[in-house]
């Protein structure tokens, strides 16, 4: 694996790490285990004074991905509620930048680009690369990276700081596979060698 530096024009991207997500509702398998790795991520980004966006599920008590509204999903992630909280232990710098999304009733936002002036705060901060972790691989974190490389991001998915769904068998295998196919890169903290230190 190549090492990787990190500099300005970089961002980190922590997707959706809230209590349902982690352990509640719709608890994602061994989505607590990448919490320690996201920190060494996080930490590596604040040391180079580099931004951290923290991504958010923020849905309205009716929101159309609920069951109960014919959706897929359990309820979660309900604005204001402790599911939709970032799990404890996350250790998001007081500056992270939140973003919220999936906010209206009738429209599901898997990409956290959907719906969002996130292009737009990325562009002011002179963003080019974006490295992406969190949840899900195979939902979240799979539409993000997509909608990143159609606007012309750079993408570096960390390989040791992501879980899968898998709703269905193989879903996190495939979304893994379409990620490449679009032109992101996987990486594992080791890749930053004493940035992540």
């Amino acid at each position: 694996m190549n090492p990787i530096v990190l500099q300005p024009g970089d961002a980190l991207f922590v997707v959706d790490m809230q209590n349902d997500f982690v352990s509640g509702s719709l608890a994602v398998p061994g989505a607590g285990a990448i919490v320690p790795t996201l920190n060494r991520y996080i930490a590596a980004f604040v040391r180079q004074s580099l931004p951290v966006f923290a991504t958010r599920d923020w849905h309205p008590p009716d929101h159309c991905s609920f069951r109960e509204r014919g959706g897929t999903w359990p309820t979660h992630c309900v604005a204001g509620t402790e599911g939709a909280q970032f799990v404890p232990g996350l250790a998001l710098p007081a500056d992270a930048i939140v973003v919220s999304k999936a906010t209206a009733v009738d429209r599901e936002a898997y990409s956290t680009f959907s719906g969002t002036d996130l292009d737009r705060q990325l562009r002011a901060r002179g963003i080019g690369r974006i490295f992406i972790g969190g949840l899900a691989t195979d939902y979240c974190v799979v539409e993000t990276v997509r909608d990143a490389r159609q606007l012309g991001y750079a993408v570096c998915v960390l390989g040791d700081a992501t879980r899968a769904v898998n709703l269905h068998p193989g879903d996190g295998a495939k979304a893994a596979d379409a990620m490449r196919r679009a032109g992101a890169s996987t990486i594992e903290l080791a890749a930053l060698g004493a940035a992540a230190a």
